[in-house]
């Protein structure tokens, strides 16, 4: 039993996991429903690490993850990487803002790590335009770093991904999906209705066509039906028909002379 108990577990414990998402370790400075969903598709691009470079008067890298701890420093959404290795963390997961647009995110990690002398000394704040982009596959980059002046600094980064890009609606219609069912319903039936008449039936000519009978009695009834309407063959009886007039000349009738009527 005990053994039981700690094999069942530690598989409770994965499944559990696996079905936790990982954009939910991003902690909203003001939570919302808009702004959740927003960080809900972002989930295809968490537990993995973007970097990008910046060259100027030094040089540094850049890692970001998506609610996940870059660079394996806790808590950290993004950090700065110089040529020592030395990591600081230019803004935090657990201070979480999403901005969705209609193929973009802006996601905002601020409570980063303070600066030096700038800026000042206020934290960190980082800012990542998250886009769509069907030919580039998750580019990571850096904008610029805005720390020239006293008051909200913040750096910004662009990913271009296709994670974000709209589904191409389908360019069928209802009519067009609803006749390729039912074409595909007919050579379905007339497929498998063959291959039954033939192989189990045993049948031979146009016998092998699947309810023939049927299908025959709805042709003659069709048939029926038009010649009925359409009167194809005529009537059945014979319709009534005149006798012309003679066109050969009539025969002279003899003169009636009335000469003996009249008085001597």
């Amino acid at each position: 039993m005990f053994l039981s108990v700690r094999i069942i577990t530690p598989l409770f414990v994965l499944l559990a996991g696996v079905q936790a998402k990982r954009t939910d370790n991003c902690k909203l400075i003001s939570p919302s429903e808009s702004e959740q969903n927003a960080l809900s598709l972002l989930e295809p691009l968490t537990n993995q690490n973007f970097t990008a470079e910046q060259h100027l008067h030094e040089t540094y890298s850049y890692i970001f993850q998506v609610c996940g701890d870059a660079g394996g420093v806790k808590d950290a959404g993004l950090v700065q990487k110089d040529k020592a290795g030395k990591l600081v963390s230019v803004g935090s997961y657990n201070k979480t803002r999403a901005i969705k647009g209609s193929d973009w995110i802006l996601l905002i990690y601020e409570g980063g790590e303070s600066y030096d002398g700038h800026c000042s000394k206020e934290a960190r704040k980082a800012m990542i335009m998250i886009s769509c982009s069907k030919s580039a596959k998750n580019d990571f980059s850096v904008v610029l770093e805005d720390n020239k002046k006293q008051v909200d600094c913040y750096y910004l980064f662009e990913l271009d991904t296709d994670v974000l890009c709209p589904a191409n609606p389908s360019k069928l219609s209802g009519g067009s999906i609803f006749l390729i069912v039912v074409f595909s319903c007919l050579a379905v039936y007339l497929t498998g209705g063959f291959l039954y008449q033939r192989l189990v039936v045993g049948a031979k000519g146009v016998e092998q066509f699947p309810n023939y009978a049927f299908w025959s009695q709805i042709g003659n009834l069709s048939a029926d039906g038009c010649d009925f309407v359409c009167r194809s063959r005529g009537n059945r009886e014979e319709p009534p028909t005149y006798r012309g007039v003679a066109t050969e000349p009539l025969g002279e009738e003899p003169e009636e002379r009335d000469d003996h009527l009249l008085p001597m």
